[in-house]
């Protein structure tokens, strides 16, 4: 594996495994967690705040891609570590694939969900087709190396709110086959679906073969 960071010693013997830190550009230490109990166990995940970051990143692209790539560069650049970021959103296809990369900030800087949400409901009264699609996409640089992950689930926006679980857009999107929002599954239920966990296990994938 390259980017080795130590070695730890078999207790039953002098066999060695090496290890590689890899930076999650979040300062979510619950995101980092879930992340580390789906990767074996020579790769270890460290949050930016691990690390003494506590910069906030810009995120001025204007592609979720191109997000991504901002935030792992901006790390790898500034601090000299393996890291990897995301970057997600709703992309509804009456809106011409809007909020997409501005969903965290729809309805204006300092607005909430909420509000992101009653924007979009408003948009949508009395139209039909209401297919929309989440996607979240993984920059990871190993030694200066990029890789991209994407993870997409296809789905409606509903008439209302409804649930209480999850974030962002959740309580409006209806994944395509399921009756219920995202905010209405468990977190186990929606994370087998969701575009942020299939980008995770592609990402996860990579790593276990590197």
């Amino acid at each position: 594996m390259n980017g080795v960071n130590g070695k730890r010693r078999s207790l039953l013997g002098y066999k060695e495994t090496i290890v590689m830190d890899l930076v999650f550009a979040t300062q979510n230490q619950n995101k980092a967690k879930e992340i580390q109990e789906l990767l074996p166990s020579t790769i270890r995940v460290k949050t930016l705040a691990e690390i003494g970051c506590f910069d906030d990143i810009l995120e001025t692209a204007d592609t979720l891609e191109g997000n991504a790539a901002l935030k792992s560069q901006y790390v790898v650049d500034n601090f000299q570590v393996n890291c990897f970021a995301d970057d997600t959103g709703l992309e509804i296809n009456t809106l011409n694939g809007d909020p997409g990369v501005f969903s965290a900030r729809y309805a204006g800087e300092g607005r909430d969900s909420n509000d992101h949400m009653d924007l979009v409901l408003k948009k949508l009264e009395g139209v039909t087709d209401r297919t929309a699609q989440f996607r979240t996409v993984i920059s990871l640089i190993i030694n200066g190396e990029e890789k991209q992950f994407e993870g997409i689930v296809k789905g409606d926006i509903t008439h209302e709110k409804s649930g209480k679980s999850g974030f962002g857009y959740d309580p409006i999107f209806k994944p395509t086959g399921y009756s219920q929002t995202f905010s209405e599954m468990s977190m186990e239920e929606k994370n087998k679906i969701s575009h942020r966990g299939i980008a995770v296990r592609k990402l996860i994938d990579y790593l276990r073969n590197i």
